[in-house]
């Protein structure tokens, strides 16, 4: 996108700030459309019949709450104890749903008659399917062609939904470059189309907007903690980064306790741990660049984490000191999803995976000590990683 420009409020000062990142970068022709769902999401959310209404399709439809387990074989491995909050237990198999679904009632306030989203993994783009066919409206999902390869399984669930998926043949094929073509697409049809961002990334609003819908994983897991720990709040709480939506919403709920937040990034695409200020899809944050500015490719086994850069909200939460960015190898997560399904009949999802991996890594060292209690949020659930599994894992 040629054209840049910063909006601002009235005061002069940036929208959507979270220290120096976050922002509105985006061409003039998409202000407009930025600043309708930034009005529609304002007054929604302060709406008690919209906020109802979502609510009662968490319940009703997604399957909330989501409950917490205990890992007990794990911890009795591990040495601390594990918690899961188990969002690869909603409707579709993943954390997608929450956002999606708030993202949807949105879109039909704002008279809005289609749904544009772009997917890595897939479980955004098939949250967004199912959101469509529940409340009837047409979905084009963006999706590189080399995620379409390795994630068949959703690409068919999309269509069996009735979505139209667009394969994306340019740059590493990858989330990166299906979110560059949603927002191209976007622009030109910003009257009509709604476009259902997946994670806390692109301009404001979406960065807050998209951690608002999934706070509510933060939000349960906290009164869940508060019943099951004579502490009430876990040591740590741990959960994978690509964009960083399913780690933003968890860390929602615990960023005002004494709890350590680790956010677990893949080894090739770890923009929060070795990225640098950049600007990509709207917004300002790190990303991974070369010694010329330009974007990185990134590259992780797990399609929902292959992204160059991490949500502004993490990066201000890095700067700060307030969490913590690890990252963790292929290998390292492949053999962490191996060992819950072997230990308590759990199969995460590769993103998830990651997260696990670290506490598998750091159990019994000064970063998680013996005798620890640890949240970990398993964002989705392994189905449509079997390929990859079948590929990879040493069985």
């Amino acid at each position: 996108m040629s054209s840049i420009t910063v909006a601002a409020n009235r005061s002069g000062q940036a929208l959507g700030r979270f220290g120096e990142y976050g922002g509105r970068y985006v061409p003039e022709s998409l202000i407009p459309a930025c600043q309708a769902v930034a009005d529609a999401f304002a007054q929604a959310w302060a709406d008690p019949g919209f906020r109802g209404s979502l609510n009662a399709l968490l319940s009703a439809y997604a399957g909330r709450p989501t409950p917490l387990t205990p890992a007990l074989r794990l911890s009795a491995d591990l040495g601390v104890t594990v918690l899961l909050k188990r969002e690869d237990l909603t409707h579709t198999g993943s954390h997608k749903i929450n956002n999606v679904l708030g993202q949807a009632l949105l879109a039909r306030r704002m008279g809005r008659t289609r749904l544009i989203a772009e997917t890595g993994a897939g479980m955004h783009g098939v949250a967004t399917a199912t959101a469509g066919a529940l409340l009837g409206l047409p979905v084009k999902v963006f999706m590189g062609e080399r995620d379409i390869e390795r994630q068949a399984h959703n690409v068919f669930r999309m269509r069996l939904l009735g979505a139209e998926v667009v394969p994306v043949t340019t740059g590493s094929r990858t989330l990166k470059d299906a979110t560059s073509e949603a927002m191209r697409h976007w622009v030109s049809d910003a009257d009509e189309a709604y476009y259902c961002v997946g994670s806390v990334i692109g301009p404001h609003p979406y960065p807050t907007m998209v951690r608002e819908f999934q706070r509510v994983i933060g939000d349960e897991a906290r009164r869940q903690c508060a019943a099951e720990l004579s502490s009430a709040v876990p040591d740590h709480v741990v959960a994978c980064v690509g964009g960083g939506s399913n780690a933003a919403g968890t860390f929602a709920g615990f960023v005002d306790t004494p709890a350590q937040l680790i956010g677990v990034e893949a080894e090739g695409g770890s923009g929060a741990s070795h990225g640098e200020i950049g600007v990509l899809h709207g917004f300002q944050s790190l990303f991974l660049q070369d010694e010329h500015g330009q974007i990185k490719e990134a590259h992780s086994i797990a399609a929902g984490l292959d992204y160059p850069g991490v949500g502004p909200e993490h990066a201000y939460l890095r700067d700060l000191g307030r969490a913590k960015y690890v990252t963790v190898s292929d290998e390292e997560a492949i053999a962490a999803a191996v060992r819950l399904a072997r230990a308590e009949g759990v199969l995460p999802a590769i993103e998830s995976a990651h997260a696990l991996a670290w506490v598998v890594r750091a159990a019994g060292t000064p970063d998680l000590p013996s005798g620890s209690t640890v949240l970990v949020t398993l964002s989705g659930r392994g189905d449509k990683d079997i390929a990859t599994l079948i590929a990879e894992a040493e069985l």
